[in-house]
């Protein structure tokens, strides 16, 4: 039977009957195969081609039991080890499955793509439930029932406009996700100079897209709402240089940002979207001959890429009526619940805790500077002067988002994950955050206004919940109201290196047991976790990062020899070599900065391995800088 392009099957929805769905893939012989996605702690997801007959022939048996992999090749330290490496992958069948084209690979038979149907799944070692979308699942089934226990109080009733008769027939946490990315063609090589001006000028910002660009985007676009995620928006980022015509009319010379954004889902569905989309426009861009980077900071001086998440809870009644968790019935009056602050103080105050499964990179913190639109401290912004005005400010961490007229749309907005950042862990650790501090406030009886109070708070003043010392509300520029001196000492100090920020979940010891409530996260899963970061980290610096400097600095070579110089040129080029030296050369009485982390690295000093870090990142800018210089003054 021949299937035509337009007839082809995106996705099955959770309601589907199996029959149905047997049935359809019987219909569609282009769906060939079948893929199990699991999901790890470093957010990798598992993907192997099984023949599609291996679930038609055994569909039941199939879903139950899943498929055994090898353990070993997935990121679970000391869980899933070499010596009991056995790893189950068992299907979901509570969320969405979708179907991946593989447009470069066209089936003689059904003239069509070849189909492979990717289903979410779990990673169950040992009778155990021990991957990233598990924990998302346990954190999200807790948070329901604790918070369905708390609705039973009149007066929370009451201020959430819940009638008396009315029955409560289901609390979903939403969340929305916008992907931010960089794309070229191949071989580019990127000029910081010129797209940091294009960048300050904002020439690239909302232009209209052209080319192949413009054709990739919009058939990333149309898929999205093949696959029914309902896309709403795609556009040109901040970042970027034009592109350049060549001789036969194709665009050449790609260096653009882009981000595209699609409707929120529940939290889980909403996690496995975002993985599928991410590689759905990997796919999209390479077939049309672009390369596509999802690293947070893939420049330095430019733009980096953010993945911000949008955090809501909706009360679905009985009766078919919803009700926003965190909306006032008074949306003039005050700018959220009881609740709707409970959970924004929770996740305030817990940050140094989710922090590490935002930022656990070096790409990732790179990213957090003054001066590019990313979150660089721990403090909220909730509106103007009247509580009708929405906040705006782009410098804070997480920021109130409220429409009047929309009471169902009210939410936050965490800013600092990127591209790559691991949404089924952060989130999970956001939602222990929130029920925390939603639980505080129930308790003591908190009404909006004192939580208002507690929020807005000066450094100093004592309140319920959060910390004396710290200030958590800013309506201003945190980039430019306040010096580093000063946002460290109202706002916290903020990680510099993987380290510094994944020691924190050590540190923090009251913080680290919200994680744990409800076994949501567990002992053995943070020390897994923590292992693979630090690995993750130490690799990536000495073998990529070094290596990388090295490079770059072989490739600072005098360029004065043949032409008039004065005494600034021979300085300048005196100091960078001396640069140069303390950073890569060993002599028989010293080493240099990259052979002293490896020592550190080796004997496991990893307070001396993240201060070198800071100090060779350091050098590393003053000579890029120097060299810059040093190349204008020339004449030739």
């Amino acid at each position: 039977m021949k299937s035509g392009h337009e007839n082809l099957v995106y996705s099955f929805e959770p309601t589907m009957e199996l029959q149905s769905i047997v049935d359809t893939l019987r219909e569609h012989p282009e769906i060939q195969f079948v893929s199990l996605v699991g999901i790890d702690y470093r957010g990798h997801a598992t993907d192997e081609k099984i023949p599609i007959r291996e679930f038609l022939d055994r569909p039941l048996e199939f879903l139950a039991e899943g498929i055994q992999t090898d353990g070993s090749s997935v990121v679970l330290h000391e869980i899933a080890t070499l010596d009991d490496a056995r790893v189950q992958i068992i299907p979901d069948r509570e969320v969405k499955w979708f179907v991946d084209y593989n447009e470069q690979n066209i089936d003689p038979i059904t003239e069509c793509p070849v189909g492979t149907l990717k289903i979410p799944s779990f990673l169950v070692h040992n009778g155990q439930k021990i991957c990233a979308r598990s924990i998302l699942k346990q954190a999200v089934d807790a948070f329901k029932k604790e918070i369905l226990s708390l609705l039973a109080k009149a007066n929370v009733r009451e201020e959430l406009g819940i009638p008396k008769e009315a029955e409560i027939e289901n609390l979903v946490i939403t969340i929305g996700t916008e992907l931010e990315f960089w794309i070229k063609t191949p071989e580019e090589k990127a000029d910081r100079e010129h797209l940091h001006t294009s960048q300050v000028l904002k020439e690239q910002y909302w232009k209209k897209t052209r080319g192949k660009i413009r054709t990739t985007l919009e058939k990333t676009l149309m898929l999205l709402e093949r696959v029914g995620l309902q896309p709403e928006m795609g556009h040109k980022e901040v970042g970027g240089v034009k592109a350049r015509i060549s001789q036969n009319g194709e665009y050449q010379h790609i260096m653009e940002q882009l981000e595209i954004d699609w409707r929120f889902s529940h939290a889980l569905q909403a996690c496995d979207n975002d993985v599928f989309v991410r590689d759905m426009v990997i796919d999209q861009f390479q077939n049309n001959g672009m390369e596509v980077t999802l690293k947070a900071k893939p420049i330095e001086d430019v733009a980096g890429s953010g993945k911000h998440t949008h955090i809501g809870v909706l009360l679905l009644l009985k009766d078919g009526s919803k009700i926003n968790l965190f909306s006032p019935k008074d949306m003039t009056k005050d700018y959220l619940t009881s609740l709707g602050f409970g959970a924004l103080m929770g996740i305030l105050k817990h940050y140094e805790v989710i922090n590490p499964f935002i930022s656990n990179t070096t790409d990732a913190l790179n990213r957090l500077k003054p001066g590019f639109e990313a979150p660089i401290a721990i403090v909220t912004s909730l509106g103007g002067t009247t509580k009708t005005d929405p906040s705006r400010n782009r410098t804070v961490l997480i920021g109130l988002i409220k429409e009047v007229t929309s009471p169902l749309a009210t939410r936050f907005e965490l800013r600092s994950p990127n591209p790559l950042s691991n949404s089924y862990l952060y989130v999970a650790a956001c939602i222990q955050a929130m029920l925390d501090g939603i639980r505080y406030v129930v308790e003591h009886d908190l009404s909006a206004e004192a939580c208002e109070k507690a929020i807005s708070k000066a450094k100093g003043e004592t309140v319920p919940y959060l910390e004396a010392e710290r200030m958590y509300r800013s309506e201003s520029n945190v980039f430019e109201t306040f010096t580093a001196e000063e946002r460290e000492a109202l706002f916290g100090k903020s990680p510099r290196t993987v380290w510094e920020n994944i020691r924190q979940l050590d540190e923090q010891k009251e913080k680290r047991l919200v994680l744990l409530k409800n076994g949501v996260f567990t002992e053995q899963m943070l020390a897994s976790y923590k292992e693979g970061v630090i690995e993750h980290w130490l690799e990536d610096l000495l073998h990529r990062l070094i290596e990388h400097h090295r490079k770059t600095l072989k490739n600072y070579r005098l360029l004065h020899e043949n032409e008039r110089v004065n005494e600034l040129d021979v300085a300048t080029w005196n100091e960078i070599e001396c640069l140069k030296e303390e950073l890569m050369k060993d002599n028989i009485d010293r080493k240099s900065l990259f052979t002293q982390i490896e020592l550190a690295a080796a004997d496991k000093d990893y307070d001396r391995v993240s201060d070198l870090q800071l100090i060779v990142s350091e050098k590393m800018e003053r000579i890029h800088r120097m060299y810059q210089t040093y190349k204008r003054n020339l004449m030739n």
